[in-house]
């Protein structure tokens, strides 16, 4: 556990710095763009805790006249003057717009509970507070966020029948599938929302122990969190939100390193009213960045259209358009989808043939990046983490490769992983990564995701069913696939006890691959 713990330092120490410089930039931003409109007030939650807002009205509203309202909870340890920039340009379009600092964070009060019912309850409060204090309509009632405030939004919608749509933007709808996924610890991301919280807030006693069990890799309480996770996770009220009939629509990014994109798919597959699923490159909430400090933005455009249609009635199209719309990350353009199962039109096997044994305990150079940067220098400059695939050492890593291929192939979807596993110790942690290989044995990779167990015979084989993070991504002709599983990587803390091996095998009556997700050439 001491390199995990070196990683939750080392990354702790860059989340706050992060946050921080964010924090400036965009309580710096909107300042200029400030206008009569906005006022400071105080706003009392649930309990009586109190909540640090603004509010932003339409130019020359007088009170004779009723408009639509909007409410803006704050992401993560962000100040209140977040959305200062985009909520002037709502108002400017007629909204009403109120923004309110979570509970826990900078100067409102009480400490933070990670989407907890008090949560909850907060924004229901602040929309008391706006239709008793500013010409909000209470019929056209709407909620958006960037990250914490988009699962505070999807929670509040499945509680509260008022609110009629929802923009949720880089959020979660399984908080326990996002940093657990695999039942394996994204200490990476759990350290960059711990650090930056003991920073700008006030942990609720409950929240230091979930975080303590989660670094320790306390199995007597796996179970615990497990349960505190499903109270704070939109989908665990999915059936509340259905029946509440909000028209919700969900964006995020292939490379979130924070809340992966597959939870946000599996999400919006059990949603029966209106939806619209959004899924770009870039890592968690870059793709709204230019957004909030009020700059164009393809996001908050389609954000604005969304409640422009749900909240005023304008027939602007967006309800007739393919509502699932992906950017791949090697091209520019929007692909339009039906539906989430249409985005894989079909799906290609390479056969994972052979019997592979690796030691564990070791970084084989293979690796899922860092978090922030590398999802960013993939949206920006297309350049992903990267490997020498012939390079990598066999000891430590498992590698099997496809045939080049003669044509482009366009990866979308969910790539999973089938094989059969016999480990030599009760606990282990593997990696798979999927690799773009090019014609030097360069590989940029395409996806990846951690798999833990616990309670294994030794010596026993047992079946092994793993679904990679689900993305968009163009191989070019010429160049092949290649999946490579090792043992160790700074994303997520390994389980593997020391000297520990892993054996991949191929049985005929149940053959090994992985299976690629192609859109309809």
């Amino acid at each position: 556990m001491g390199h995990a713990r070196k990683a939750l330092r080392t990354t702790a120490v860059g989340a706050v710095s992060a946050t921080l410089i964010a924090g400036s930039a965009l309580g710096l931003a909107p300042a200029a763009q400030a206008a009569d409109g906005i006022r400071f007030v105080d706003i009392t939650g649930d309990g009586g805790t109190v909540l640090k807002a603004n509010v932003i009205t339409p130019a020359g509203a007088d009170g004779s006249h009723r408009y639509p309202l909007l409410v803006l909870p704050t992401s993560w340890a962000l100040p209140q003057v977040e959305y200062l920039a985009r909520a002037q340009k709502l108002a400017n379009s007629g909204y009403v717009v109120v923004s309110y600092n979570v509970r826990g964070f900078w100067q409102s009060g009480g400490e933070i509970e990670v989407a907890g019912p008090a949560d909850t309850a907060d924004a229901s409060k602040v929309i008391d507070w706006a239709l008793a204090n500013t010409p909000a309509d209470s019929r056209h009632i709407g909620m958006a966020g960037v990250s914490y405030g988009a699962g505070i939004s999807l929670i509040a919608a499945a509680h509260d029948k008022r609110i009629k749509a929802v923009a949720a933007l880089s959020g979660w709808a399984d908080l326990i599938g996002s940093i657990y996924s695999g039942r394996t610890q994204h200490v990476q991301a759990a350290a960059l929302l711990d650090g930056a919280s003991l920073v700008t807030g006030r942990q609720d006693p409950e929240v230091r122990q979930v975080f303590n069990d989660f670094y320790a890799s306390n199995l007597a309480k796996e179970q615990d969190l497990i349960n505190w996770g499903k109270k704070r996770s939109p989908a665990t009220y999915v059936d509340q939100l259905n029946k509440n009939g909000a028209a919700v629509m969900m964006a995020n990014a292939w490379g979130d390193t924070i809340f992966p994109p597959n939870q946000y798919a599996d999400f919006y597959e059990k949603l029966k009213g209106p939806k619209r699923l959004e899924l770009r490159p870039g890592d968690h909430a870059t793709a709204e960045l230019t957004g909030l400090l009020g700059l164009p933005n393809d996001v908050w455009t389609d954000t604005g259209r969304w409640f422009d249609h749900y909240l005023k009635g304008a027939d602007n199209g967006v309800d007739r358009e393919q509502p699932v719309r992906l950017k791949s990350r090697s091209t520019g353009g929007y692909e339009g989808y039906p539906d989430w199962k249409s985005v894989a039109a079909t799906e290609r096997k390479i056969a994972l043939g052979g019997t592979t044994t690796i030691h564990t305990n070791v970084d084989s150079g293979a690796d899922g990046g860092i978090v922030f940067l590398s999802s960013i220098l993939d949206q920006v400059a297309k350049l992903p983490p990267v490997a020498s695939i012939p390079l990598l050492p066999r000891r430590w890593a498992a590698v099997w490769q496809s045939q080049r291929y003669g044509t482009a192939q366009q990866i979308r979807g969910t790539a999973t992983l089938h094989t059969t596993v016999t480990p030599t110790k009760e606990s282990g942690t593997l990696v798979a990564y999927l690799y773009d290989v090019g014609p030097l044995g360069l590989g940029k990779l395409v996806s990846n995701a951690p798999y833990t167990f616990h309670g294994r015979t030794p010596g026993k084989p047992f079946d092994l069913d793993l679904e990679l993070f689900s993305t968009a991504y163009d191989v070019p002709a010429g160049h092949r696939l290649a999946l490579v599983v090792d043992t160790v990587d700074p994303l997520y803390i390994e389980h593997n006890p020391s000297g520990a091996q892993l054996t991949f095998s191929s049985p005929a009556d149940d053959p090994s691959y992985v299976s690629i997700p192609l859109r309809k050439q």
